[in-house]
């Protein structure tokens, strides 16, 4: 009997509605709870707040959450959404930008990814066919062995 459970990844399409973050969310729990990886949710849920808000205020398309549980004990969240233009600091090279002031009501969504995240990029797709293009934000999660 394999004691290493195989990868598996779940991706949610999600329409631009206000509503769907916190559908996003929701699922999000869910599944780590199916997968008994409910230590690791309160930062992958964060993770994945912050880049929801980002692709629905940043864009006005449809976009979709990504999670990919992997055996080498990460989870990955990933947000798609059809913009291609990549968040400045996001990428793995690009210098972060100031932490925003405290009294600043945004801008602080990416940089708490980076905080809390192991690892984190971007992926620019291009139109191919009937492929939309845009981006693939993502960020690991270490779940210590969980997975």
């Amino acid at each position: 009997m394999s004691t290493v459970s195989k990868p598996w990844t779940y991706t949610l399409h999600l329409p631009h509605d206000p509503r769907a973050p916190g559908i996003a969310r929701a699922t999000l729990r869910t599944v780590l709870a199916a997968h008994d990886l409910s230590p690791v949710a309160p930062t992958a849920e964060l993770v994945a707040a912050e880049l929801l808000a980002n692709a629905h205020l940043h864009t006005s398309g449809p976009y979709a959450l990504r999670l990919l549980g992997r055996e080498s004990g990460r989870l990955t969240v990933a947000v798609w959404d059809t913009d291609p233009r990549v968040p400045p600091g996001f990428a793995a090279d690009a210098v972060p930008e100031p932490v925003p002031d405290d009294d600043a009501e945004n801008g602080r969504g990416l940089h708490l990814v980076r905080a809390c995240a192991d690892s984190w990029g971007v992926s620019v797709l291009r139109e191919l066919g009937a492929s939309r293009g845009g981006k693939l934000l993502w960020a690991d999660c270490q779940s210590h062995g969980l997975l």
